[in-house]
């Protein structure tokens, strides 16, 4: 170990000495009556040593107000660097700040509350609405052009009109309805954007962990909700998974369910048993033994003891 770390470790003797002056800073900034007791002083180099002192300030328990002197070489005057609060080793202090998008959870947001979707959330992906397609004149509609499509719409409306007399669907003109804007407005998918494969897995995984065949409801239970007249199921993929359920009294009443869950509210279950009947007592204590009163006839029967 050098020379010159052995000094930087060992508080200098004037700095260390400079209680008083350290004092004077730390209640100079703080409030009246809040600097307490000399705690320690810390060698933060060659000639500069920080003195701690007790805060007494509510709300600051542990903390320490830390005064920074210093001198220059070879010279006796001790000068102020620095006063500052700084927490101790047992001091309550608030907890690291967390983004918002990271500190919320379900069910925080209430009426009113708006949640931003990032441009790229990887939950999403972008959706057909009909802004990217060719014009209705191009080549690339012409070669592309729905007609047997529209052929089609165009025979079902004859035969329609033919069984009720009046067309299907009059109000939509004929040459917007069998266009692919037509069909995906029918379906729904003339959305921005809609959940992306990711989104799909995690939403499963989450429907899984919450109403899944691990939970203890779904291992105590009669049978699955696959079975269940109370189980509505989900449409595309996930209805090979999940469904909603509809039992008013089950814990998963309106919340989606996979197949594999299960509870005691299911439509197949079982009829309650009736109570076991005890088993007749081998002794009994209660009934009242008849005994004779007198000696036998002499038939043989036993003398009756009431004649009457």
């Amino acid at each position: 170990m050098s020379a010159a770390t052995t000094r930087s470790r060992t508080p200098d003797r004037l700095c260390a000495e400079a209680v008083d002056l350290a004092r004077s800073a730390a209640e100079e900034a703080a409030a009246p009556g809040v600097v307490g007791e000399h705690v320690s002083a810390v060698s933060e180099g060659d000639r500069v040593v920080t003195h701690l002192f007790e805060c007494k300030e509510m709300g600051y328990r542990g903390w320490r107000w830390a005064v920074t002197v210093a001198r220059a070489s070879r010279s006796k005057l001790v000068t102020l660097d620095e006063t500052v609060l700084l927490p101790g080793p047992d001091s309550l202090q608030a907890p690291e700040w967390v983004p918002w998008s990271d500190r919320l959870r379900p069910g925080d947001m209430g009426p009113g509350d708006l949640l931003p979707t990032e441009a790229e959330d990887l939950r999403l992906e972008p959706g057909y609405t009909g802004e990217d397609a060719p014009p209705p004149n191009s080549a690339v509609m012409d070669a592309v052009t729905p007609q047997a499509l529209a052929d089609l719409v165009e025979a079902e409306d004859a035969e329609e009109t033919d069984r009720d007399g009046a067309p299907a669907d009059a109000a939509t003109p004929l040459s917007v309805r069998g266009t692919i804007s037509a069909v995906a407005e029918e379906l729904g998918m003339r959305r921005a954007r809609v959940l992306s494969r990711y989104g799909l897995h995690i939403a499963a995984d989450r429907w899984d962990e919450a109403f899944g065949a691990k939970t203890p409801m779904a291992q105590a239970a009669p049978a699955p909700c696959v079975s269940c007249g109370f189980l509505l199921p989900l449409a595309g993929s996930l209805r090979q998974a999940f469904g909603v359920c509809a039992n008013e009294f089950s814990p998963a009443d309106g919340r989606v369910v996979s197949l594999a869950y299960g509870c005691g509210g299911h439509s197949e279950a079982a009829v309650m048993p009736t109570p076991p009947r005890p088993a007749p007592h081998v002794l009994d204590e209660l009934r009242a033994d008849a005994f004779e009163l007198g000696p036998p006839a002499e038939g043989g029967d036993s003398q009756d003891p009431d004649p009457a």
